[in-house]
């Protein structure tokens, strides 16, 4: 049965050929202008920008996560440098179809003088061979080539097309632009809801914002949703936060990105890893997930705590973090979460030590506050010594000595012009192995100075 529209005078009428396409369909943009968000890729002055605008690009990957406007970007591309439009899919198409659209390129070019942008979607699915047909036409110019993927194309697209490509990564389109987007959509009377006597509330465009997770094609599917199925009142449809929560299927957290929420929770999350409860910090690291949290901020947290409240206690937490954060920026959301799980559990079951943090604001202390050291002549360079030599000081006729020519690579000498101590490690983990090497080394100074 034909979905029913409600018209702003109260009445039904079955929807258009075009309002029977999907909103996402209607709603592409046809100009850069109407391209929400990529504003690194897309403000004036921008390296694609300028290349689009004075029609100077040859071939394009793009690459980022869906729902960002790959395709539309390309489609956008070919209108506004007036070229034809043609695509292929990595997942259905071939080398005779590839080769079907490149004869027809070259058919429009030379009887008409057109040039043909071929778009590949998911150009990652292409095998060698398929992905090697497309080269040399590349280097004659027969086609503009534009591909796109969801996977970082410098792992996943043979290295040949990667050469003669400009790669540019398309971001999760920003909340605040998918509301822009929603609200487009609900305002335009063409091709959108504008037509209707609805109203949502700025909450719920909002929620199917957040929850889109940057996802354009998302967000307007939910709301098509929310509009075609929630039945009008006196009249008017009403979009609020628990039609949009049933649209999108998620429920609303009590999150904001920017407030106390955010620094709440994130603040929970570290202190839950410091004080050694895996359960805790799994727990609030799920919660800024499911609100939407940006998880890139998330790593670059874990590689602060595995220095600040690990340390030296099991140095291979940071290498855990910073694995990590290079395997989020790999594989992307919602498979990232993976890896931050297990550096979260990693950092929360690992001996804690702060000593080298609490060293480092030690000695910043001393230089804010305290008279500046000079390097003692025998730690200077060796240009440096030979002046002060000359000048007949006594201290610089002392000589550096050099630690690995002594038994076990250490020899008692003062690297600084006074005594003083700021490092103090624990004896948790593997600490307390460099605790007792310290100790050792300590000792023999102190033998040394009597």
């Amino acid at each position: 049965m034909d979905s029913l529209l409600i018209t702003d005078e109260g009445s039904s009428q079955k929807p258009s050929a075009a309002e029977g396409e999907p909103l996402a369909a209607r709603m592409r943009p046809q100009n850069l202008e109407e391209i929400a968000g990529q504003e690194h890729l897309l403000a004036p002055g921008k390296l694609l920008r300028r290349a689009i605008e004075a029609d100077r690009f040859t071939s394009l990957i793009f690459y980022g996560p869906p729902g960002t406007g790959k395709t539309t970007l390309a489609s956008v591309i070919a209108q506004s440098t007036g070229s034809r439009f043609e695509s292929l899919n990595g997942v259905e198409s071939n080398v005779a179809e590839i080769r079907s659209k490149i004869e027809a390129a070259r058919t429009f070019q030379t009887l008409r003088g057109e040039t043909t942008v071929l778009f590949i979607d998911e150009i990652h699915r292409f095998n060698k061979a398929q992905q090697d047909t497309l080269l040399p036409h590349l280097e004659k110019g027969t086609v503009r080539f534009i591909g796109a993927t969801t996977h970082n194309p410098y792992f996943y697209v043979n290295s040949p097309l990667v050469s003669r490509s400009q790669i540019f990564q398309l971001e999760p389109i920003k909340s605040e632009d998918l509301v822009t987007v929603l609200q487009r959509a609900l305002e335009d009377p063409e091709k959108g809801f504008g037509k209707l006597n609805l109203e949502a509330s700025q909450e719920a465009l909002i929620h199917l914002a957040q929850k889109a997770d940057g996802d354009a094609r998302k967000a307007l599917s939910a709301l098509e949703l929310a509009v075609l199925t929630t039945p009008p009142t006196h009249g008017r449809i009403i979009i609020d936060l628990p039609i949009a929560e049933e649209s999108i299927q998620q429920k609303a957290v009590l999150y904001d990105s920017d407030g106390d929420a955010h620094y709440d929770t994130i603040s929970a999350y570290i202190k839950s890893i410091r004080g050694s409860d895996p359960d805790a910090a799994l727990y609030w690291l799920a919660k800024m997930l499911h609100a939407g949290e940006d998880p890139r901020f998330i790593a670059r947290r874990l590689i602060i705590s595995a220095s600040e409240d690990i340390g030296l206690a099991d140095s291979t937490a940071l290498q855990t973090a910073l694995a990590a954060q290079q395997a989020l920026e790999v594989i992307g959301m919602p498979e990232g979460r993976i890896p931050l799980a297990h550096a979260t559990v990693h950092l929360a079951t690992s001996p804690k030590s702060n000593s080298a943090y609490a060293a480092l604001g030690a000695a910043e202390n001393d230089v804010r506050n305290g008279q500046t050291l000079e390097v003692p002549p025998h730690l200077r360079t060796k240009f440096r010594k030979k002046l002060a030599q000359a000048s007949g000081t006594q201290q610089a006729a002392m000589n550096y000595l050099y630690s690995h020519d002594y038994e076990g690579n250490y020899i008692p000498q003062a690297y600084l012009p006074e005594g003083r101590t700021y490092y103090t490690p624990t004896s948790n983990g593997m600490e307390k192995r460099v605790k007792e090497r310290l100790d050792y080394w300590r000792e023999q100074f102190e033998l040394n100075q009597e």
